[in-house]
């Protein structure tokens, strides 16, 4: 039961580790030999858990054998467009000019009932509203859309806009972000008196709070638990 566990918690780490040391990456955007060393990984890592007549030592080499070959991978596909092309693929232009591209569509194996559904996924539910659409080698499709159908931007109405940049979080869950204050330039008793004006006093009574660089501040405070009644 103990070495069960044991072989459990040191591969379950392992595995984590590797897929941390694989990069930041979601699932629907990993590239194909991505996915298959994660699938890999992941195979290798429960045979050993459920076998104990496998020695540990035979997971632990292989799960490291394609951690190597990843980053190898991903080594060489940076210094190579050639090698790129060939480990990734290459894009695919589904729609040119608002007329789809039936060849290209045959070749990607991809039909119109996915592209509908990719289009909805971006927010498009007039195909006629399309300029390009182009289906990239992670299999998200992304897409152009004609000069008349896109959202009117400031600089299109010729209009000037402060810059925004991330807001700082000073409080999360309760706890105060001394680092983020920092950044502000704040005091924790600057926080504390504007909390007040919410009604708020403790920090640990707020779920979240954040500054935006135009010095506007939010805060939510914590939901209070409901008394049941006797």
């Amino acid at each position: 039961m103990l070495i069960t566990l044991a072989r459990t918690v040191i591969l379950y780490t392992l595995v984590m580790i590797t897929m941390r040391l694989m990069g930041k990456r979601q699932i629907a955007q990993l590239e194909p030999f991505e996915l298959v060393i994660a699938i890999m990984i992941a195979e290798l890592a429960v045979i050993p858990m459920q076998d104990r007549d496998i020695p540990l030592i035979n997971g632990v080499i292989a799960i490291l054998t394609l951690l190597f070959i990843q980053v190898t991978f991903s080594v060489l596909s940076l210094k190579s467009l050639w090698f790129r092309s060939l480990l990734d693929g290459e894009y695919s232009i589904i729609i040119a000019n608002g007329v789809i591209q039936e060849a290209e569509m045959r070749k990607a194996r991809y039909n119109l009932h996915e592209l509908l559904e990719q289009l909805r996924l971006n927010a498009v539910f007039n195909l006629a509203d399309v300029e390009y659409a182009v289906l990239e080698t992670s299999g998200d499709l992304s897409v152009l859309l004609k000069s008349q159908a896109r959202p009117v931007t400031p600089q299109d109405l010729q209009l000037e806009t402060r810059y925004e940049g991330l807001p700082l979080i000073l409080i999360l869950d309760g706890q105060v972000m001394h680092r983020e204050l920092e950044k502000a330039q704040l005091s924790e008793g600057w926080l504390r008196t504007e909390l007040e004006k919410y009604g708020a006093k403790d920090p640990a009574e707020i779920l979240i709070a954040t500054l935006s660089t135009t010095g506007e501040l939010f805060v939510q405070r914590k939901e209070r638990p409901r008394r049941r009644k006797p």
